[in-house]
């Protein structure tokens, strides 16, 4: 078998192959290789098996026809919401998280993808510099907030701090302390100033994770997007659920609150983020029948537990005058 490796990924393919098999096995499963030379997941008794099934709420992923024709429609009503936004003058802001795998980047390509390029822009930073810590680490994001008349959708944002940052221990507990105490007036200044912040978390089961993960060792138009780091998070699953519940419980704001989607079934989840978001605006020519309410099994809020960490009396007077 033949792997391409690049710069983005770890270097030795082997012991790739090996890592995974130890993740694999891990969960009760193998790797199996198939007649086209890639491998994928399997069970060790040979059984068929499709992790994205597990806890799923359908036994049947959507299927390309019904896809293809309700991304259609549901991109010419984004259209009609661009068109909104510029007209009124609004910032929409979309911020993209969850765990690695979780479709994330597919979903974003298909809310921009025959949007007006003038008024969408995607924004996936690298990680911060020695001079982006501390103070400014909230503060680099600002340059790259929607102007009026735009909509900015952030591949990862200044969550990674509550994520990847925090379970692999790139920041400091003080930092990561004061950021979850910070980010609710951050965000309440954000909206104070006529930003539509829209948060989702990408959810996705651990087996269904790996065998993407897997899939981006062996095919080489994704290898790119496997990295040391994506392989080092994979056994800390709980870690990083726990960072995930911690995020949740401080920076859910009333005005700013998580959605969750369910992201085992990649196209499902992209045409109801795309119905999650139509639903949030009011604009001309809307169909109510095509930008409805999403599917509840797959968008839902997130669980709303009280925040550890109270917004400040500046935070609230900023969220009082938000609306």
């Amino acid at each position: 078998m033949t792997s391409v490796v690049t710069a983005d990924q770890p270097g030795d393919a082997d012991a790739v192959r090996a890592r995974l098999d130890e993740l694999a096995h891990g969960l009760g499963l193998r790797l199996r290789q198939r007649k086209n030379g890639r491998i994928a997941l399997a069970r060790p008794d040979k059984e068929p098996f499709a992790p994205w099934r597990e806890s799923y709420p359908y036994q049947s992923k959507l299927s390309r026809k019904p896809y293809e024709e309700g991304k259609r429609l549901l991109q010419i009503e984004l259209l009609k919401l661009q068109r909104s936004v510029k007209a009124t003058g609004g910032r929409v802001l979309v911020i993209f998280e969850g765990r690695d795998a979780a479709g994330k980047g597919g979903a974003i390509r298909r809310v921009a993808e025959n949007l007006n390029p003038r008024g969408v822009r995607v924004v996936a930073l690298e990680k911060p510099a020695a001079h982006e810590q501390g103070d400014n680490y909230l503060r680099r994001y600002l340059p790259h907030l929607p102007a009026p008349g735009e909509i900015a959708l952030f591949d990862r944002s200044w969550y990674n701090r509550a994520g990847v940052e925090q379970v692999m221990g790139f920041c400091q507990p003080s930092e990561y302390s004061r950021f979850l105490a910070d980010v609710p007036d951050f965000e309440a200044g954000l909206i104070a100033d006529g930003i539509k912040v829209v948060k989702l978390w990408f959810s996705i089961t651990r087996a269904e994770q790996l065998a993407r993960i897997v899939d981006r060792h062996t095919d080489p138009v994704k290898a790119w997007k496997l990295s040391e780091i994506d392989l080092a998070s994979l056994d800390r699953w709980d870690d990083y659920t726990r960072a995930k519940e911690a995020m949740f419980r401080h920076t859910d704001l009333p005005l700013a609150p998580w959605t969750v989607v369910k992201g085992n079934d990649k196209k499902r989840a992209r045409l109801e983020v795309i119905r999650h978001l139509l639903s949030l605006f009011d604009y001309a020519d809307k169909r109510a029948d095509i930008a409805c309410a999403p599917d509840p099994l797959i968008v839902y809020p997130a669980r709303r537990v009280p925040a550890l960490e109270p917004v400040s009396r500046l935070g609230q007077r900023r969220l009082a005058a938000a609306g």
